[in-house]
């Protein structure tokens, strides 16, 4: 198991370990030692953040501890998550490296890092620098410091290549979007980026200092975005997450479309154009209805864990290219090498725009069913024995016999904390939510008992 790396990089609350100065210092170095010994001549990686406060902090430790280490380091400035992935592989960088908590609030942070091919870190190279860690600093000679550089052309560079991900001469013009860039990443790229296609642009939460980011806007609150597409009349809303990789979208009417939807619109331009090779790879919180829907037109769908590392594994699997989360994490494997907010975007509104239907429209044909989530919250031990509990089992059985193949039942462990996760999905809202509670219950005891 590791030490530090999670799914998704190191993360945790600013000034606490391993979110200090002293342990990115020597994160730097570690990574910076062990990428200096995999690749020949003078290694140089990039570094890009989000707009938290504590970024201007931790990007001066990484720098040190790269420099240290002999590599050089080329720094972006706020960009979004994909877009470091994107200029690692485009300025011949032998790793990318985002400091950012993505959806969190400004409180935390943390770090994560890109293959030279703009991918997720392999678990080898990972392991190798968790390893190093616990070894003391060591700096090349003064002859091979590693230099720092600002690439400043770096926002005009992800500006061209996001446009480049729809089909020449696609335009926007005659929609007008509203842009909800979470104080985040993505407040300089993401208006322009549509603007250049030609859509009329409204920009909000566009106005990062340092502390806003994800406060009450983006991805993960798109209340102020629906309000803001009702208020301006327009077309579309859009909202990104800290970091840029998630979207969701809200339509006309100023209802929130969220990754699973985009999923579908998605999968059905694709398959009526030829350019779906294959399937769609959902996770296990994927909404059934999405399955349902999936069924009804005979695309393939596979479900992963949840993460978007998993949906990658699983794209790569199969030889697929669509895939992502219902939180707005989409991976379009033909047009980006990972999950990017931005491009999701505008591949839905490409279709919007040569189709001439509302996004209300394109995702009429799925139906997202009603889904309830409760949290019984275990010990350790207790965790261990559920999965198998005679009682549980038996409450699971006589929870789907009610959805009779009309929904489904989940129980998860959390990854992050003590509680295993009971999901019941179905047709009828008081249904779920009764099932949901009488399987909670059922849990509960079981973890009574064998406390």
């Amino acid at each position: 198991m590791s030490k530090y790396f999670g799914t998704d990089g190191i993360r945790g609350c600013v000034g606490e370990e391993p979110i200090t100065v002293d342990f990115i210092l020597r994160l730097g170095w570690a990574a910076g030692s062990v990428l200096a010994e995999r690749f020949e001549g003078q290694p140089s990686v990039v570094i890009g953040k989000d707009t938290r406060i504590s970024g201007y902090l931790f990007e001066s430790a990484l720098e040190a501890g790269f420099a240290a280490a002999g590599v050089d380091i080329k720094l972006l400035g706020p960009m979004p998550t994909p877009a470091v992935a994107h200029l690692t592989r485009s300025l011949g960088a032998v790793a990318g490296v985002v400091i950012s908590a993505s959806h969190n609030p400004y409180e935390d942070n943390g770090i994560k890092f890109f293959s030279h091919q703009g991918e997720k870190l392999d678990d080898s190279l990972q392991e190798a620098i968790e390893a190093r860690l616990d070894q003391p600093i060591q700096q090349v000679p003064a002859h091979r410091l590693g230099k720092a550089m600002r690439i400043d052309d770096a926002v005009g560079r992800y500006i061209e290549y996001c446009k480049a991900t729809v089909p020449y001469g696609t335009r926007f013009e005659g929609l007008k979007v509203v842009i909800d860039c979470a104080n985040g990443a993505t407040y300089r790229i993401g208006p322009e980026v549509f603007r250049e296609l030609g859509a009329e642009v409204v920009p909000i939460h566009h106005r990062p200092d340092g502390l806003n980011i994800n406060r009450d806007c983006g991805s993960t609150s798109p209340a102020s975005l629906a309000d803001a597409v009702r208020r301006e009349h327009a077309d579309a809303g859009v909202a990104f997450d800290g970091d840029g990789d998630r979207v969701l979208l809200v339509d006309h009417e100023g209802e929130v479309l969220d990754g699973d939807q985009i999923l579908f619109i998605l999968a059905n331009a694709r398959r009526a154009n030829g350019g779906l090779p294959g399937g769609v790879v959902g996770t296990i919180m994927s909404n059934f209805g999405l399955e349902e829907a999936f069924r009804a037109r005979d695309i393939p769908f596979q479900r992963s864990q949840v993460g978007d590392r998993y949906v990658h594994e699983k794209l790569r699997e199969l030889g697929w290219v669509l895939g992502g989360e219902a939180s707005g994490h989409i991976l379009c494997l033909d047009r980006a090498s990972t999950g990017c907010g931005i491009v999701s975007a505008l591949q839905v509104l490409e279709v919007v725009a040569r189709t001439r239907q509302s996004l209300h429209a394109l995702a009429d044909g799925m139906t997202r069913y009603p889904q309830t989530m409760i949290n019984v919250r275990v010990s350790g031990e207790a965790r261990a024995l559920v999965n198998g509990h005679a009682g549980i089992q038996q409450a699971v059985a006589e929870a789907e016999s009610s959805l009779a193949g009309r929904g489904r039942v989940i129980l998860r462990p959390s990854g992050t904390e003590p509680v295993i996760r009971v999901t019941v999905e179905g047709p009828e809202r008081e249904q779920v939510d009764q099932l949901a509670q009488q399987l909670a219950a059922a849990v509960g005891r079981a973890v009574e008992t064998s406390a």
